[in-house]
């Protein structure tokens, strides 16, 4: 969507009428609790955070007391997955209830792409109702869907698209300016390249033991030179830097998002409203201030069980092979990685505090829905593998949480495997807004103890146009199924139960005993149902791809 594009457009894009924009503007948020206020909604989001990156849920090294409140005071949904293991696609079906397919958006670079789908988002959705909604942080959706917002969200190129914006980066640089005076990298020092500031490299990092040469050094030679060198020797991805970064604590990227969402809250305390902080964390760059550089000593955590998987059967052996993942198997860069990664989520853990300490203090906590989530996990490395973009628990199993004082009982779990494509009607449904055409289902009646409604399952799903990898899980099942051109592509079956770690693929070249193959074929024959019920163009294919 090019040029600018304001709200009053985009709602008439979607189909809303002047009309009905003068009905919505005179509208109120309902309520589920008998003629209370109405309700509002808080929701909180990380980037790229694993579903055992909880103390909640079972890690024993990593504290995460204020997430823990959420779970406590809340819902805690034990199998909750991406709708697809890749950012934009899943902020997209998170934003609006719709697979990947549904939406036409499939890879990171679909963020301006031109046909995604006139779909409301849950926030249009919202704001037509009356309600204020803004958004603070990390955005890296398509462009579209922030033109409902009022408050001018940070997108990724040097402006929001309608002008009045600097880009995520160039206002959080903007704001470090002001706080962090910027200086040159020492010796043994390498430059962040979303801050600007100094860091301390560990051993994992891409450029560890190299000179600094990153735009914007101060050594002799051009800044054009530095940026071809490091283009050259694929130094410039963010995904590779790890270390101790020169900034205080209270300047980080995680605290300047949740202070922006902490001055919304005391602005927006009137309501109804919708607020959003989306927190980059702990997507990479791993690199972090004091005290949560080192919080969790490397040497504490245990390499995972599957860091040596040999692969063999692996619908990911060609990934695990590449380049760029050997280092993933180095057990000790492995532990720092993770020592890093805790640190951040930490970080984020503790401005989640001060959010929901906010609410509180507003008096808000009974008339406000919290949902916290992420769009995707981390690999860590698993199999030897890191990042996501796969369907191993470690890259599609996320955290899920909700919490609405008077609706949602206290300490309630939820087994059930959900997707992100729940989270577009469960938030309709609390708000007592009319439900809206959707692939997911309102999680209300699996959250008050009423069934499944014959629903067990999950899908999350991922691919271009030449092909697509799907996945369905059940409590104990998850099946992998690839619908792609290549001939050589493998499915996999997984018994979670017997197997968490996902070593043994029970469908892979093995002999496969008959009931494994039936059991791959019943989980087949659920994602079957739901393409067919969400319309999906990849059902033949699949259909026809034998077990």
């Amino acid at each position: 969507m090019n040029g600018s594009v304001n709200r009053r457009e985009f709602l008439k894009s979607i189909g809303v009428g002047a009309a009905s924009l003068a009905f919505g503007a005179g509208l109120r948020g309902g309520s589920n609790r008998g003629g209370s206020r109405p309700v509002n909604l808080l929701f909180i989001m990380t980037d790229q955070q694993r579903f055992d990156a909880l103390s909640r849920a079972g890690n024993r090294i990593l504290k995460t007391p204020n997430l823990d409140r959420l779970a406590a005071e809340g819902v805690f949904f034990e199998n909750a997955y991406t709708g697809c293991p890749v950012c934009v696609p899943a902020r997209t079906v998170i934003l609006t209830g719709h697979g990947i397919e549904s939406v036409r958006v499939k890879s990171n670079g679909d963020y301006d792409r031109p046909d995604v789908a006139d779909v409301p988002t849950f926030d249009n959705i919202l704001s037509r109702r009356g309600y204020r909604t803004e958004y603070y942080g990390k955005w890296h959706s398509p462009y579209k869907f922030a033109s409902t917002y009022d408050n001018a969200v940070r997108q990724t190129g040097k402006h929001s698209r309608d002008g009045t914006a600097p880009s995520m980066k160039a206002a959080y640089i903007e704001y470090l300016n002001k706080h962090v005076p910027a200086r040159p990298p020492r010796a043994g020092e390498l430059t962040d390249r979303s801050s600007g500031r100094p860091y301390r490299p560990d051993p994992l990092d891409r450029r560890y033991g190299a000179e600094s040469e990153e735009p914007g050094a101060d050594h002799k030679g051009s800044r054009k030179a530095a940026r071809a060198k490091a283009k050259k020797s694929k130094l410039s991805s963010q995904a590779g830097s790890y270390g101790c970064l020169d900034i205080p604590a209270e300047h980080t990227r995680t605290a300047f998002t949740a202070k922006e969402t902490i001055a919304a809250l005391e602005r927006m305390k009137g309501g109804p409203f919708s607020l959003t902080c989306s927190f980059g964390p702990p997507h990479p760059p791993m690199v972090l201030p004091r005290p949560y550089y080192g919080m969790y000593a490397a040497e504490d955590i245990p390499a995972p069980g599957s860091i040596d998987d040999p692969m063999s059967d692996s619908p990911y052996a060609a990934k695990a092979g590449g380049e760029d993942m050997k280092r993933y198997r180095n057990k000790g860069h492995i532990r720092q990685m993770t020592s890093n990664y805790y640190g951040l989520v930490k970080e984020v853990d503790d401005w989640v505090g001060r959010i929901l300490d906010k609410l509180r203090d507003l008096g808000l906590e009974r008339d406000t829905l919290v949902v916290f989530t992420s769009d995707h996990g981390e690999m860590l490395g698993d199999h030897g593998l890191h990042g996501k973009a796969v369907f191993y628990e470690g890259s599609a199993h996320i955290p899920l949480l909700m919490r609405l004082g008077g609706s949602i009982a206290g300490g309630t779990v939820v087994s059930t495997p959900v997707s992100h494509a729940d989270v577009f009607a469960t938030i309709l449904d609390y708000l007592d807004v009319p439900a809206h055409e959707s692939d997911g289902r309102s999680l209300r009646p699996l959250i008050e103890g009423k069934g499944d409604g014959g629903m067990d399952f999950c899908v999350s799903e991922w691919g271009a146009e030449s092909g697509a990898t799907l996945m369905v899980r059940t409590k104990r099942w998850k099946y992998i199924c690839s619908h792609s051109r290549r001939s050589k592509s493998v499915d996999a079956l997984y018994d979670l139960e017997e197997d968490p770690l996902e070593m043994n693929n029970l469908i892979g070249k093995r002999p496969k005993a008959a009931r494994h193959v039936e059991q791959a074929a019943a989980m087949k024959a659920r994602l079957v149902s739901w393409l067919e019920r969400v319309g999906s163009p990849r059902l033949e294919g699949v259909k026809d791809r034998p077990v």
